[in-house]
C-alpha cells in the first residue's frame, strides 16, 4: 500500500473548521512529510484518519461529522506543542 499524507490548516480567525491544504500518495505524500518536517510541524500519523481525510477536496473545510476525529489531532497537537 502507498504512504498518503493528508495536511489540515486552521486559522480561527478566517474559517470556522480546519481546511485540507494538501493531499497525496506516494512521492506526493512524502514531500508533503518531508516539507512538514522542514517546517517543525508536528506529524500524526492515523492512517484510518488520513484515509477520511484524502476523500476531501484541497481547500474544502472538514465536515462537521469528522469534528471528532480532528479534534483528536488537535489534542495531540497541543500535547506536542503546547500551544
Amino acid at each position: 500500500m502507498k504512504q498518503k499524507a493528508v495536511a489540515l490548516k486552521y486559522d480561527a480567525q478566517t474559517s470556522s473548521a480546519p481546511k485540507v491544504t494538501a493531499k497525496g500518495e506516494g512521492f506526493t505524500a512524502q514531500n508533503i512529510i518531508k516539507i512538514a518536517k522542514l517546517h517543525d510541524v508536528p506529524i500524526k500519523k492515523d492512517e484510518d484518519l488520513v484515509e477520511l481525510l484524502s476523500k476531501l477536496d484541497i481547500d474544502r473545510e472538514v465536515p462537521a461529522e469528522m469534528y471528532k476525529a480532528i479534534a483528536e489531532v488537535f489534542s495531540f497537537l497541543y500535547k506536542m506543542t503546547k500551544k
